[in-house]
């Protein structure tokens, strides 16, 4: 199923993810994948040592690649796995594996961008797994409270929880998901955030027709009733201080807020009143202080933020909505289903101009804008560099601009007095692997440390920032020895056979449009039925599979008590090698042993 909790949990390294399907460089077999040389077969000296041996050991891939959906996830979850589970009914034990890598799968269901679909294997046959409808379906279970799954905490020592205290500042994706893990392990984590509501742009960015807000709430519960306390309307760096709050004993902080600002793009007549950026706009919005719109909207941006605030515009009655962008239709960030859906909620698009000025009438209003012709947006090493043709003009009417041309950090006085450095974009500079920041007690994640990117991005980050800042509270651990070293590579898929399969089409979520109209603010596409899910799960190839290498394996039997699947026993293939011998007998018993093992070694097998 390789849903890889054996290829985790291995300490010898024994496990590793590889393929189930046929390769054709293998002459349509299963690729042979390499074991371990044993020291009774050939002469052992320092050759053969590994001096990083403890990184090495926990590379959880083959070279020749493994389930491309599990690798294309930047949180890593296990596909392959939990669909099987789905195909079963086992509904549960699948949300409990989701929730092994990503704690928010039923708000994932609604707004990821889905790279696992795009790297499915099945969708070089005909269209990929609806990976994301299934994980929705599986994680409403998550939405009651009867049927809801609190992950128990299971505390790496016999002493039970930790006592050591964790700030977690930012309730959005990356926040949540390190105080998920943190929790799972035993500590108490305390989520400062200055909001009122968590979630943070999941919250105030996302609309509620792609994302109810109480799928939020009921993800949050999840967490809190694992031990989380959340301190909702407390600004770090203005209520509280990092230094006030070391003297309350807390011993790590990470630091997850997002970027919360928007950028505008100095063009003149732009700080009028009527010209907002797009994360002002969505909050506003989300928050119910705009809740009707009139007259002509346009929007700066061609990505999926502006696509957002388009299509708020057109639900909120705006009579006119158009969006303008630098890119061409090939070349728009925004995906082909949000472009599709915008246009269809009445939005346009208009492709290749960039802003040039704002016009403002007497009042100081905003009455129209002004765009110059992009001839081209990135230079020939593919950095953004657009150039415009200045006498290509075009004035359009407008009641109000939004501009949606990128996000910014707003720091605040958070980091007063501390050695975190900052970088391009203000965004804080740390390891990649751990997330620590020159102030060692002080760990960046999500948004803050990458720059705007994908929920999924940001819950990956947190994990990884809960392992690290585990291990750094922990007196005398190491942030990198012995840590899963999680490089996945994927299968190739032109490379592999597939003769027979499943041939039924791609199960669609059913599309509400009397709801959508009746109230355009709530979600109005459906999750899959239990039907569609037997008939979608069917449709997985099944790409990956655990590979067992015996001559590494030492039969601790771990792997057999995680498998969720019953796939992994223990055999007893040597009974020899068991055999005692007592201490006065060692010498000849060795003896005898070497010398059998150097006739081997020189003569070889024969």
């Amino acid at each position: 199923m390789a849903c890889g909790r054996c290829v985790e949990v291995c300490p010898a390294g024994a496990a590793k993810l590889g393929q189930k399907l046929c390769s054709k460089k293998a002459g349509g077999q299963v690729p042979e994948y390499p074991r371990q040389e044993l020291p009774d077969a050939t002469k052992w000296d320092h050759t053969k040592w590994s001096p990083n041996y403890r990184n090495d050991n926990r590379i959880e891939t083959h070279k020749s690649g493994t389930a491309p959906c599990k690798t294309a996830c930047p949180a890593h979850v296990a596909v392959q796995g939990y669909l099987k589970l789905a195909a079963q009914g086992r509904y549960d034990e699948a949300l409990a594996l989701i929730k092994r890598e990503n704690p928010l799968p039923a708000i994932c269901g609604r707004v990821c961008n889905r790279r696992c679909e795009d790297a499915c294997t099945r969708g070089r046959v005909d269209a990929a797994v609806a990976i994301d409808e299934v994980k929705k379906f599986i994680a409403q279970r998550d939405l009651d409270a009867a049927t809801r799954y609190v992950p128990p905490v299971v505390t790496p020592t016999r002493a039970g929880g930790f006592d050591q205290r964790i700030a977690i500042i930012g309730a959005g994706p990356a926040g949540l998901s390190c105080a998920f893990y943190l929790a799972e392990k035993g500590y108490k984590p305390v989520v400062f955030e200055k909001n009122e509501r968590p979630g943070g742009m999941l919250t105030y960015g996302i609309p509620s027709f792609k994302l109810q807000k109480d799928v939020i709430e009921a993800e949050v519960e999840v967490i809190r009733l694992m031990g989380a306390e959340f301190r909702y309307g407390v600004e770090v760096g203005r209520d509280v201080t990092l230094d006030e709050l070391r003297e309350q004993g807390f011993k790590a902080f990470y630091v997850a807020i997002g970027c919360q600002g928007g950028r505008l793009a100095g063009i003149p007549g732009e700080d009028a009143d009527d010209v907002t950026v797009a994360v002002d706009f969505l909050r506003e919005v989300n928050s119910g202080k705009i809740d009707a719109l009139s007259g002509r909207t346009i929007v700066v941006g061609g990505g999926n933020v502006a696509i957002d605030v388009a299509r708020n515009a057109c639900r909120l009655g705006s009579e006119h909505v158009e969006m303008f962008c630098l890119e061409s239709e090939a070349q728009m960030p925004a995906s082909e289903e949000e472009r599709r859906e915008a246009i269809e909620d009445g939005a346009h698009i208009s492709c290749g101009w960039g802003p040039k000025e704002v016009h403002l009438d007497e009042s100081g209003r905003v009455c129209g804008i002004t765009f110059k012709r992009c001839t081209r947006v990135f230079d020939d090493e593919g950095r953004f560099a657009p150039e415009y043709d200045e006498n290509d003009l075009r004035r359009v009417d407008a009641d109000r601009v939004v501009m949606s041309i990128g996000q910014s950090i707003v720091w605040g006085d958070l980091l007063a007095g501390s050695k975190v450095e900052l970088g391009r974009g203000q965004g804080a500079l740390a390891d990649p692997q751990t997330y620590q920041t020159a102030e060692p007690d002080i760990f960046v994640g999500g948004d803050v440390y990458t720059g705007p990117s994908f929920a999924i991005d940001a819950i990956a980050a947190g994990h990884e920032a809960a392992v690290s800042i585990h291990r750094f509270v922990q007196p005398g651990s190491t942030l990198t020895i012995g840590r899963n070293q999680r490089r996945y590579t994927a299968l190739d898929r032109d490379d592999v056979v597939i003769e027979s399969y499943d041939n039924a089409s791609r199960e669609a979520a059913h599309v509400d449009r009397e709801r959508e109209k009746a109230a355009p603010f709530s979600e109005y596409v459906e999750t899959f039925t239990e039907e569609q899910v037997r008939a979608e799960t069917a449709r997985c190839l099944g790409c990956g599979a655990s590979i067992v290498d015996p001559n590494k394996c030492i039969g601790c039997g771990l792997c057999t008590t995680k498998c969720a699947f019953d796939a992994i026993h223990l055999d007893r293939d040597r009974p020899e090698c068991s055999t005692m011998v007592k201490y006065e007998q060692k010498l000849p018993s060795l003896g005898k042993y070497a010398l059998k093992r150097a006739i081997k070694i020189k003569f070889g097998r024969k």
